[in-house]
């Protein structure tokens, strides 16, 4: 019963400072009666030798781990959801914290929860660890002084040092990610500059309006005090692990819409479709002087599929999202109907106030977080990309020249190994660009 199973309070953090703070934090909460700190320290993946630590108690113990295929999706299948099952099972455990390694994504690891099947485990049924344990608060930590820098750039993991050369992901996806995800944050700002420390402020107002933050000088003076302030004023209905719906409205949290020291909110929405070619050549405004954007996209070429976006400092990826309702059949409507429950529902109703008699639901709208961009000059290159008039009466008339259209979205690849990371898409296809 949803009662019975364990909480799961999750840290995450960027390597330097934050990485430190979740450390602080998991020793603070550990010091709690009956909480258990699991961490697996991913630094020797090249190497395929995983080492989790467990404190209880105030005991501590080391496993290594050995795993053929050392991956953080291995990692995720092999040890630590299985250990959560086991964990929950146990009387004297009435908390867990996981304290993840940076290379972890701490939305990648709620999803696992939630989804991944969990089997071989002695004396529980086969299935996910989320029916032995629920999130019950994601707290991410950051370093004010160079955060922002962090989310508006394109290092990758591997330039940095913290991944091999086959890890894509860049800092700017684990910064931006990190905070987007968090129930609640903890800020140090002590060294940081003034003027970017504000910048800072009115990026995670608007990236995590609900978020509650704690600013605190650095990772030393973090006390009990503070965590307990900052975890009672997390919502009542925060996001707690759930997947974000590609489908649900984009403005999350009544953000800041006005402009606050250069930070803004750009709101794109039209119910005209892209040209696949001039919305790649657009697609650089999107990827300079801008923390992050998400949203979907109807694509000329694509009129059935609804085309996620979403970048995050200098890289973007973009993917598909399922189909438009107007392209789907009767019979899948009415399964949707019948099994897709309460979003499902929403999307449906979302759908009809917007609903077009010729294109029904499609419609592209994108909400961009810009720094240091001129959000005049992304509307009109977003609005360049849009088809013309005599484009659109193709796409009305004659659809079977528009799908000869070339179209640089339309080779969508999936990464391997990757099938647990976090992804809105319903079929986990992506494609990479970086400025």
């Amino acid at each position: 019963m949803p009662s019975q199973r364990k909480p799961v309070l999750v840290l995450a953090g960027l390597p330097g400072r934050a990485a430190d703070g979740v450390e602080r934090a998991a020793r603070l909460l550990g010091a709690e009666p009956g909480t258990v700190v699991v961490r697996h320290d991913l630094s020797e993946l090249r190497q395929g030798v995983v080492r989790r630590t467990v404190r209880i108690g105030g005991r501590e113990s080391v496993t290594v781990l050995e795993l053929a295929h050392g991956c953080v999706s291995c990692t995720l299948r092999a040890d630590l959801l299985p250990y959560l099952c086991l964990l929950a099972e146990r009387d004297s455990v009435r908390r867990i914290v996981l304290a993840l390694d940076p290379a972890f994504e701490a939305e990648a690891v709620c999803q696992a929860i939630t989804d991944v099947v969990v089997t071989g485990v002695v004396g529980r049924v086969d299935g996910p660890a989320g029916r032995s344990v629920r999130i019950d608060t994601v707290l991410t930590c950051l370093d004010a002084r160079d955060w922002l820098a962090d989310a508006t750039g394109d290092e990758t993991l591997a330039e940095r040092g913290h991944a091999t050369a086959e890890d894509e992901r860049t800092i700017a996806q684990l910064a931006v990610g990190q905070v987007e995800f968090a129930d609640a944050l903890v800020a140090f700002d002590g060294g940081a500059d003034l003027v970017e420390r504000e910048r800072t402020a009115a990026v995670l107002a608007r990236l995590a309006p609900r978020a509650p933050v704690a600013w605190i000088a650095g990772p030393g003076a973090l006390g009990a005090d503070d965590l307990t302030w900052l975890l009672r004023r997390v919502p009542a209905d925060a996001r707690r692990g759930a997947a974000f719906d590609p489908h649900a409205p984009l403005l999350r949290g009544e953000p800041p819409l006005d402009s606050d020291c250069g930070v803004t909110l750009v709101e794109f929405a039209t119910d005209r479709p892209f040209h696949p070619e001039r919305l790649h050549s657009a697609i650089d405004v999107l990827l300079d002087g801008v923390v992050s954007a998400r949203g979907r996209v109807w694509l000329a070429t694509q009129p059935d599929q609804v085309v996620w976006l979403e970048s995050a400092g200098g890289g973007l990826r973009v993917g598909g999202a399922g189909k438009w309702l107007a392209a789907m059949t009767s019979r899948e409507l009415a399964e949707a109907d019948e099994h897709g429950g309460r979003r499902w529902h929403e999307r449906r109703a979302l759908a009809w106030l917007r609903w077009h008699e010729e294109f029904g639901d499609r419609h592209t709208s994108l909400v961009i977080l810009a720094t240091d961009a001129d959000a005049d000059e992304i509307r009109h290159a977003l609005h360049w990309a849009l088809v013309d008039e005599d484009e659109f009466r193709q796409v009305r008339f004659a659809p079977e020249r528009v799908a000869q259209w070339p179209d640089p979205f339309g080779d969508q690849h999936e990464e391997p190994c990757d099938d647990t990371r976090s992804a809105p898409a319903d079929n986990g296809a992506t494609r990479n660009y970086e400025r």
